[in-house]
């Protein structure tokens, strides 16, 4: 293996250093099954304890609340068109104005309906003027009834024939007893005769004169009916809001030519505001009229707003088992606005005892909410049902019970079985 070129003593040497380098790796072997035997022989080494604050679970008694979500609502909601179509005049207001009821939203450009009130003006002058002539005719003032037979034709004539009916009667009776020639009998008939056909004339012409009359009144009335029309439809050039609210749209603007169809606003009353929300059915015998509600919104999570039931749906929705309330919210400040999503609490009448925990025990992971009461200096992994929160306390409806100490820091490095340090 080794030249022989190479002298002795360095073969040697080198023999020497591969014998020491066996021997340390023979040492060195051993060593490690020592340690390892060691190691194995005191176990696994255990995890820290993890520290952690604590409170009492407590009971105390709660006021019981359906909870319900729900879109705010204006009570009152009108889109606003004119009566009269027309190009816009005058922009009176914009949106977010506050109006109140007859207060002018447009104007349109009344031009057309003015000469519409002139030309009906001109129209119950003409009639007016036609009535007193028909009037004239027949003998009566504004105001009086007719009577026929106190015209003075009629009278006339009326007298005259009453006359010679008297004066044939008695040529009858005459003419008996030879006193009268029936020549003069049959003169005396004719004339009455005559005066009859007269008198009869005088009533058919009288009568002709009133219906004339009635004409010229149903012309006048006819004339003022339009007038009136003319006034109105002038009137319509203002345009007026319905109610009391803020104007949360208005779409005219200035030049434009706007038809009855056309929306030029949109009025919404705001206070109070309005909100539906659906109960079960189980809880229908717990609702009632003028029950007391409260409602927050993600805009405001630290205020409640006030309000109560004002009406509640005669029937139940067959598919979801649940009975629509609609509660009127106060918003006397204004804050809360149509649209906003709101979660509505239907206060209940009595109170009822609950199981309080701080809600910084509680962790929710994939809609399972656990907490870990401390017991013997260990933590217990407890399943828990929620209820209702009480402002930094939340309701623990089953899991723990009360004076049970849980914990309420670092819940998220903690699981069952786990050492914990108060």
């Amino acid at each position: 293996m080794f030249s022989p070129r190479l002298p002795v003593r360095v073969v040697q040497l080198f023999s020497l250093a591969l014998a020491l380098s066996g021997l340390l790796l023979l040492a060195t072997s051993c060593g490690g099954s020592k340690a390892n035997t060691r190691s194995e022989a005191n176990g696994p080494a255990q995890p820290p304890a993890v520290e952690v604050t604590t409170a009492t679970a407590i009971v105390r008694d709660l006021p019981r609340f359906f909870e319900a979500t729900g879109s705010l609502s204006g009570d009152e909601t009108t889109d606003v068109s004119p009566s009269m179509a027309g190009k816009v005049s005058v922009v009176a207001v914009d949106m977010g104005s506050y109006v109140r009821r007859g207060q002018t939203l447009i104007r349109l450009d009344d031009v057309d309906a003015k000469l519409r009130v002139q030309q009906g003006q001109a129209q119950v002058d003409q009639a007016k003027a036609a009535l007193r002539q028909a009037e004239e005719k027949v003998g009566i003032r504004p105001g009086q009834t007719f009577e026929i037979n106190k015209l003075p034709e009629v009278a006339n004539a009326r007298v005259a024939l009453e006359l010679a009916e008297k004066n044939l009667r008695r040529s009858e009776k005459l003419i008996e007893s030879g006193d009268v020639s029936r020549s003069a009998y049959d003169a005396q008939k004719a004339q009455r005769d005559q005066l009859k056909e007269q008198y009869e004339s005088a009533l058919s012409l009288a009568r002709q004169n009133y219906a004339a009359v009635m004409t010229a009144r149903a012309n006048l009335a006819n004339a003022e009916s339009q007038l009136n029309l003319a006034i109105r439809n002038q009137s319509y050039a203002n345009v007026y809001s319905p109610i009391d609210g803020y104007v949360a749209d208005r779409p005219a603007d200035l030049g434009e030519y706007v038809s009855t169809t056309t929306k030029i606003a949109t009025i919404v009353k705001i206070n109070p505001l309005r909100v539906r929300i659906d109960i079960p059915e189980q809880a229908i015998p717990a609702v009632s009229v003028g029950q007391s509600v409260s409602v927050t919104t993600s805009a405001w999570p630290d205020r409640n707003f006030g309000g109560r039931i004002a009406r509640i749906s005669p029937n139940v929705t067959p598919t979801s088992r649940t009975l629509t309330v609609e509660a009127e919210i106060e918003n006397g400040s204004g804050v809360l606005k149509p649209g906003q999503f709101a979660t509505v609490r239907i206060l209940q009448s009595r109170a009822a005892p609950a199981t309080l925990v701080p809600a910084r025990a509680v962790r929710t992971e994939s809609g399972v909410s656990r907490v870990f009461v401390v017991k013997d200096g260990k933590a217990q992994e407890r399943q828990v049902q929620l209820g209702q929160t009480e402002g930094d306390l939340i309701e623990i409806k089953s899991g723990v019970a009360e004076n049970e100490i849980v914990a309420t820091s670092n819940v998220e490095q903690l699981s069952d079985g786990m050492a914990v340090k108060q």
